[in-house]
Formats: C-alpha cells, sequence, structure tokens
C-alpha cells in the first residue's frame, strides 16, 4: 500500500494514495460541503461547492475528485473559499423557485439545509429562470425539472446502480434539463418505477406519487370498508421519521396508529408473503419435479418485474407466476376476506403501506383486476404514511403497542424477512425443505444468502437435492446475474432479484436518507423479529392453512391459479437509451 502525506487546515494525515481530499478530510473530522456527491456513485466535480484551497495552485480545487498527492497543503476555510461556495450558491438558489414551504421535502432538503449553513438570507443575483413543467405521467415518480440542481446524483444511480439509465441531461447550457430522452415522459420511457433516484435527488426535484388525499377521502367515506395492508420492511423504518434510531421495530405502534387514522381493519402484508412462498415454493418444487423452466426467478419486486420486460423479455417464462404478497393480498381482501365478512368487494378499499414506489406502478397493472376489481386501490409510501400521521396530530412515540386484526394479520418470522434481500429465497427454501423431505427443519436460517453483498451464490443442500441458488440485490447486480445465465456461462435453479440495494429495506419510498449504514440497521432489525417469531415457516401459518381448506383447496390449484398468479408482457425498448 503506498502513502501519501498531506495537510489539510494545519493538520497532517496520512491517506492511502489515490484517496481524495474530500475523504482525506473525513479522516481527521473535516466536513467538506457537497451537493453532487455522492460516495462511490457520483464524483464529478460539477457543483463546485467542494471547492478548496490548494497551496501552488492557480485556482481552487473540486476536493470530491481532486487526489491528494504527497506534500500536498490545503485550506478548507479560508475567504476565497468561503466566497466562492457561497457565490455558488447565490447563482443556484437565482434559478430555483423559493417554494420551501410547499416542497415535498420541506426541512429534509440539502439545498435548504446548506442555504441555511452559509446564512443565506437573499438572493443576490435575479435575472432568467429556466421553466418546465412537472411531468406527473407516472403513478410511481413525479419530475419537477424547476427545482432540480443538476447535481446528475439521480443519472449515477439510475446508470450505474440499476443500470436502467431511463433519465439523463437533455438540451444544452441554460436550458440542460435532467429528463428521460427525445421528450418522453417518465411513464412512457424505460424508468422501471424503483424509486432510487428519489432517495439521491437533494431538493425535490424527483419525488413519489402522493396519494394522501386520496385515502382521505375513502377513509371520510361511511360507505367505504377500508383495510390496509403492512409490507415486512415498514416496521424497521417507521420509526425514523419520529426520532427512532432505524432497524427499531416499531410493528405495535404501527399498527396503533393506522386504527387512530381510521383504517376498519389493520393486516399484514406478511399474511400474504407466507401465501406466496406456499404458491412459489409449490412452483419450484413443481418444475424440478416435471421438467419446467429453471431457473425459477422470483417475481415480487415490481422494479425488477419491470426491468426485466424492458431488458430480458426472453427470461420472461423463468419467471414465477406469483404475483407480490401485495397483490396476493388485494385479490384475498376482495374475495376471501369479502365473503367471511359479509361486505361486497365493490365497497372494500384496499391500502397498502409499502417501501417501495414501484408497488404503485404494480397496483394499476391490468393483470391486477383477478378479484373482478382493482385488487389494490391505494399505494402509501413509509414517507406518506410519516407525512399523514403527523397531520392526524398523531404521537407517534406515546402510542401503545397493538396487534393486527385477524384473520390476515397472522403470519410467521419467513414473511417477515422478506423485507430484506435474501429473504424470499430463504424463505422459500425452509418451505421447500419440509415439503420434499417430509422431515422437521432444525436450523431454519440460511446464512449462505444473507448479507448485504450485491449477489450471492451457493448450492444448498435440501433433503439431498443439491439447489444452485443465486441472490441480487439492485438491477446492476441482477443485470450482472442474468448475463451469465443467457451467455450459458452458470446455472442456477433458482434465483431470487430484488429491484433495489439491499432489497425493500433500501426501497425507493423509505425514509430519506437511506444509505448502506442505515439498511444495514434495518436489516438487523427484520432478522432480529425473525427470531422473535413463534412461527418461522411459512407452510405453519394457521391463517395460512385456514384460508386453504376454506376457499384455495391447495397451492397450485385452480382457485390459488386464478387468484395469485399472473402473467407479464415483453415491452420494447426505450430508443433514446441504449445498452
Amino acid at each position: 500500500m503506498n502513502l501519501v502525506t498531506l495537510t489539510i487546515n494545519d493538520q497532517k494525515v496520512q491517506v492511502e494514495q489515490g484517496t481524495t481530499v474530500l475523504d482525506a478530510a473525513k479522516k481527521i473530522g473535516i466536513d467538506i460541503p457537497t451537493l453532487c456527491y455522492l460516495e462511490d456513485i457520483n464524483a464529478i466535480g460539477a457543483c463546485r461547492i467542494c471547492v478548496v484551497e490548494v497551496k501552488g495552485a492557480k485556482t481552487l480545487q473540486a476536493s470530491c475528485v481532486l487526489p491528494a498527492t504527497e506534500g500536498m497543503v490545503v485550506s478548507t476555510n479560508t475567504p476565497a473559499v468561503r466566497e466562492s461556495r457561497r457565490t455558488t450558491l447565490d447563482l443556484i438558489l437565482s434559478n430555483h423557485p423559493m417554494e420551501c414551504l410547499t416542497c415535498i421535502r420541506n426541512r429534509n432538503c440539502e439545498l435548504q439545509e446548506m442555504a441555511e449553513k452559509f446564512g443565506i438570507r437573499e438572493v443576490k443575483y435575479a435575472g432568467e429562470h429556466s421553466y418546465s413543467d412537472v411531468d406527473m405521467s407516472s403513478p410511481s415518480l413525479k419530475r419537477d425539472p424547476q427545482k432540480c440542481v443538476l447535481c446528475r446524483r439521480c443519472v449515477a444511480v439510475c446508470e450505474k446502480v440499476q443500470t436502467v439509465s431511463a433519465i439523463g441531461p437533455q438540451n444544452r447550457g441554460f436550458k440542460t434539463v435532467i429528463a428521460p430522452g427525445l421528450g418522453a415522459s417518465m411513464l412512457d420511457s424505460d424508468c422501471v418505477t424503483c424509486g432510487q433516484c428519489t432517495l439521491v435527488c437533494p431538493t425535490g426535484a424527483l419525488y413519489e406519487g402522493d396519494e394522501i388525499d386520496q385515502v382521505w377521502a375513502a377513509l371520510a367515506d361511511p360507505q367505504k370498508h377500508v383495510v390496509v395492508q403492512t409490507a415486512p420492511a415498514t416496521r424497521v423504518s417507521i420509526g425514523e421519521p419520529f426520532g427512532y434510531e432505524p432497524g427499531t421495530v416499531s410493528t405495535g405502534k404501527l399498527v396503533a396508529a393506522l386504527r387512530r387514522l381510521g383504517f376498519d381493519k389493520v393486516f399484514d402484508t406478511n399474511f400474504s408473503a407466507d401465501l406466496t412462498i406456499m404458491e412459489e415454493g409449490y412452483e419450484f418444487i413443481d418444475r424440478v419435479k416435471n421438467n419446467g423452466v429453471l431457473p425459477l426467478i422470483s417475481s415480487c419486486s415490481p422494479g425488477w418485474i419491470k426491468f426485466i420486460e424492458h431488458f430480458y423479455p426472453q427470461l420472461l417464462p423463468n419467471l414465477s407466476s406469483c404475483k407480490s404478497p401485495q397483490q396476493m393480498f388485494g385479490a384475498i381482501v376482495k374475495t376471501y376476506y369479502a365473503e367471511k365478512a359479509g361486505i361486497d368487494p365493490k365497497n372494500i378499499v384496499c391500502v397498502s403501506l409499502m417501501p417501495c414506489t414501484a408497488k404503485k406502478f404494480e397496483a394499476r397493472r391490468p393483470e391486477m383486476r383477478s378479484s373482478g376489481y382493482q385488487d389494490v386501490d391505494y399505494v402509501l409510501t413509509v414517507r406518506e404514511l410519516a407525512r399523514m400521521i403527523k397531520q392526524a396530530g398523531i404521537d407517534f412515540v406515546s402510542l401503545p403497542e397493538e396487534d393486527y386484526d385477524d384473520p390476515l394479520g397472522t403470519s410467521t418470522g419467513a414473511a417477515v424477512i422478506f423485507g430484506v434481500t435474501g429473504g424470499v429465497m430463504e424463505a422459500a427454501l425452509r418451505t421447500a425443505y419440509e415439503v420434499l423431505t417430509g422431515e422437521t427443519l432444525q436450523r431454519v436460517e440460511f446464512d449462505a444468502v444473507r448479507g448485504l453483498e450485491g449477489v450471492k451464490e451457493a448450492v444448498v443442500d435440501v433433503g439431498g437435492l443439491k439447489v444452485r441458488v443465486a441472490v441480487a440485490n439492485s438491477l446492476g447486480c441482477a443485470r450482472r446475474v442474468l448475463d451469465t445465465v443467457v451467455s450459458g456461462e452458470k446455472q442456477y435453479d433458482f434465483i431470487e432479484i430484488m429491484g433495489c440495494p439491499s432489497g425493500c429495506i433500501g426501497g425507493g419510498g423509505q425514509p430519506i436518507p437511506t444509505n448502506l449504514e442505515i439498511r444495514g440497521r434495518r436489516m438487523a432489525g427484520i432478522y432480529s423479529a425473525d427470531e422473535r417469531s413463534t412461527i418461522r415457516k411459512s407452510h405453519e401459518n394457521p391463517a395460512v392453512k385456514k384460508l386453504y381448506e376454506e376457499f384455495l383447496g391447495h397451492p397450485l390449484g385452480h382457485k390459488s391459479h386464478e387468484l395469485l398468479h399472473t402473467h407479464y408482457v415483453a415491452r420494447g425498448r426505450y430508443p433514446g437509451f441504449k445498452k
């Protein structure tokens, strides 16, 4: 390892050769402000907020792209540096709408925070403002170019992490906007609606489609029976907007908050996650025994589904035909539950709480109406629900712990781990092992598929059957795995793919910020919830057993195929961006 020694603000620091001045400063506790920088993803020196003064250099240097060299002397807080940063910020603000009070990112905006830090009290420069309409076409994501600071973080995460490249710089100079190419809308592009762009946007230029008003209206309608389901990953993140540490399991308070908002029944998506495992586990066994198409690829992540439709349509036969737990739940609510409760399904409103923006697009897919109605009516992200709780004046911290309603509130530990990458695989293996062998699985943890790595591979012994598995989280990692499948380089039996980094704990609808450290803490919370579960195998869920006995018959039966399974379609590539 080659080390260099430099001096920053009269402090000597030794770092590995190639380290940037920005990272060297962090090592000794010096914070250099940034706006466009995104660790390991976007270091382009575009915003010029991170400039520093280097002895001997003619101009100020962008520290995020400046390599540390031996003997370098750096100053991060000289009058020239402060004046440059402030001028740059003034110029950015001169073309920014001053709508902080009505902006979705108010009090959680990096530009707003930076303006406060630099003591900006007025904008020095007045002039022409660029103007572009807000792109409202997608149910999942909205794009407001007026609030864009051209940091290109969204472009970087879309291209480098997700390998979708749905958006990029269009036009030149003052007319530059970040948008899909050739004038297309977000809906008409090959955007997969994963929402990772919303997590990295420093302002309100990209945000989730908001369905709060529609949910409030449904709750206020006395003719409607409004039920809500909560996804596994939401229980370890909903506390964050109310001051809890990431990973805090807040299930009981979440249930209590939803009841106080006025929902008639509070159910758990974990119930239908167990149901998904029953269907997908048996589907895998059926394909193995009857020479079906392998590898079987999971179908729980709607961002991933749209990705395969655009980029790998030749692998659509490999997809599990199972709907996601969200959509299975909606179909069961408007059939089985409606029948049990004696409620006309046309009067049932099914709301989902999800960590995911792509779920909004999924709920509106024409394939998702097997109940005879739109199976899921509205989808709220964690961010939206937090806003609703605050609007209602509910003190989340002081809420008691409450339990889900029956019959769709019973679940297992296998269901809760759906919230992390590898969780679907592990839950399926727990069930597949016992179905295939007829024996009790003594140790339910499958460590080989756990962790935050982008791709995990293993050969798992399932009662003498060697199952070759792969787990990928993020669409860039999915591409790596699928390319080896298409080329024939590798053979797998079962592949789990989650569209977002680390799975649903890193979903595009989770609280901001969401980074690697926060995702790790949420993952720990998910596994702790699994460990505390009384039942940890999906096929042992008594409510799921009863559902099959009373209504569905058996896994992969006629009725379950009708309600719980679907098909997907090949979508054309958007011609503006090619991979």
